[in-house]
């Protein structure tokens, strides 16, 4: 099944800057969602965040919020019953899913999207836990329970289609 640009959503967890440090490469995780954030934009292709206990951890990072459309507060490690279903755009079906902690709040929220009938993939390059054996089960179990696991170059060369897509080049300079 192909991530359709006009039906797809990205949605970024905890991309915070209180957590990122404890995140093994959690500056690489930061740049990724950031590519895939810019891309999306590129796209039309809506972006969501959440931000766990912000009023503890803080905001996401400044550039990843700048790139969102909305952000959600959450105190739940699932995001979905903090109000997310009900803040996304309607008429998509497909999230892509990127953030942290990968074996927490990122996986919770996925589970629970599958769960509610929509189509899941989970961007792997651009997730993160502070343990790397807790991210890689935790991906091991998306994909168990129906996630399509991908990396962000999979996504933004899926949502273009082409090498004549208007903003190939762009793309194509963000990933190189």
């Amino acid at each position: 099944m192909l991530m359709k640009p006009d039906q797809s959503i990205l949605l970024l967890i905890d991309v915070q800057e209180k957590l990122m440090p404890a995140i093994a490469y959690g500056q690489d995780v930061v740049s990724r969602c950031i590519t895939l954030a810019t891309i999306a934009g590129l796209l039309d292709i809506p972006v969501v965040a959440t931000e766990q206990l912000p009023e503890k951890l803080g905001p996401n990072i400044e550039a990843v919020k700048e790139l969102c459309h909305h952000t959600l507060a959450k105190y739940h490690f699932d995001a979905c019953p903090d109000g997310l279903v009900e803040s996304l755009p309607e008429g998509r079906q497909h999230i892509i899913i990127a953030g942290c902690e990968t074996h927490v709040c990122m996986m919770q929220t996925a589970l629970s999207l599958i769960d509610a009938g929509y189509k899941v993939w989970v961007v792997a390059d651009a997730t993160g836990s502070r343990n790397e054996f807790d991210r890689d089960v935790a991906l091991d179990r998306l994909s168990a329970s129906g996630a399509r696991i991908v990396t962000v170059e999979m996504a933004a060369f899926e949502w273009m289609g082409h090498c004549r897509h208007p903003a190939f080049r762009d793309i194509q300079m963000l990933i190189k």
